[in-house]
């Protein structure tokens, strides 16, 4: 199980080259990659993207990558005869306004668009074998941190499913009282219309219809089997989030159904116990790859 939350920062300084690879993600129903990396490397997004995608099955994921490369392989042009007119036309200015020539900084000239050109060659794929290294130590950490989390997650879960398992428990054990309950209640409400004249047959059908409308033994089975079902998803599924939050769906409908059909102040407390264990665990499930 893993968390869809996690870090990892890597840098390091390979053949004259300064990488950085920084990646971090939050929750999020889908996979939403966003990659941030130097234009001239956008050739890599392809290749990075599938990499990710193949490990990372939910979450919001910025990836950045940083590179100053201190082996510059830049190429300055010159443009003298553009550098002569401009040149020329300072020169003019500075007649008119008798100015003398020396007025006229060379910096001036060589700023001036055109005269100095830059000429960058950058090979994407030779730039990868430099970044993959300091790229894959990142990723690996992220995805251990990632990990890490979900263990967390994970005892968090079994925690709060063992608390249900103990609802349910409590539920199975409580049916059979209730129909002792629901003879007790109807027993002294029959003795105290007709006193010692009761007749037997009538309450044990009075006890009979109040059972089949209050019993909650099908969904004390149903909740049995969805708590079966939780249970190896977290132990078992390395990517169970979607398939949780729908068997919770199910489990809630059932525990919302016991307390529906409750006549009882315990078996309601323990509704309530149900209901926030089984919340938390809706909650948690968020944070879930």
């Amino acid at each position: 199980m893993n968390s869809m939350t996690g870090y990892a920062y890597n840098e390091s300084v390979i053949d004259g080259t300064q990488i950085s690879v920084e990646i971090r993600s939050v929750n999020s129903r889908f996979l939403d990659l966003n990659i941030y990396i130097p234009s001239y490397l956008n050739p890599l997004e392809s290749k990075i993207r599938k990499i990710v995608s193949e490990k990372i099955i939910r979450g919001k994921v910025d990836l950045s990558i940083r590179i100053k490369d201190t082996n510059s392989t830049a190429q300055v042009t010159t443009d003298t005869n553009l550098a002569k007119l401009y040149y020329d036309a300072f020169k003019s200015i500075c007649e008119k306004l008798n100015l003398p020539e020396s007025d006229i900084p060379l910096s001036l000239i060589v700023s001036q668009e055109g005269v100095l050109s830059v000429n960058q060659q950058y090979d994407a794929e030779a730039y990868w074998e430099k970044i993959s290294v300091v790229f894959n130590n990142a990723f690996n950490q992220f995805i251990t941190d990632r990990k890490r989390e979900g263990e967390n997650l994970k005892q968090d879960l079994l925690l709060k499913l063992d608390t249900l398992d103990k609802c349910a428990d409590f539920f199975k054990e409580w049916q059979p009282k209730m129909e002792l309950k629901f003879r007790e209640i109807i027993t002294k409400k029959f003795t105290e219309l007709l006193g010692d004249h009761v007749d037997e047959n009538r309450i044990m059908s009075e006890v009979a219809a109040m059972l089949v409308k209050y019993t909650i033994n099908e969904e004390i089975v149903r909740l049995y089997s969805h708590l079966d079902s939780l249970r190896k998803e977290i132990n078992e599924n390395e990517i169970p989030g979607k398939r949780i939050d729908f068997i919770c769906q199910e489990a809630n409908r059932e525990i919302n159904t016991i307390g529906s059909k409750n006549q009882f102040t315990e078996v309601g407390a323990m509704v309530v116990t149900a209901k926030d264990a089984l919340e938390n665990i809706r909650e948690q499930i968020k944070n879930v790859e």
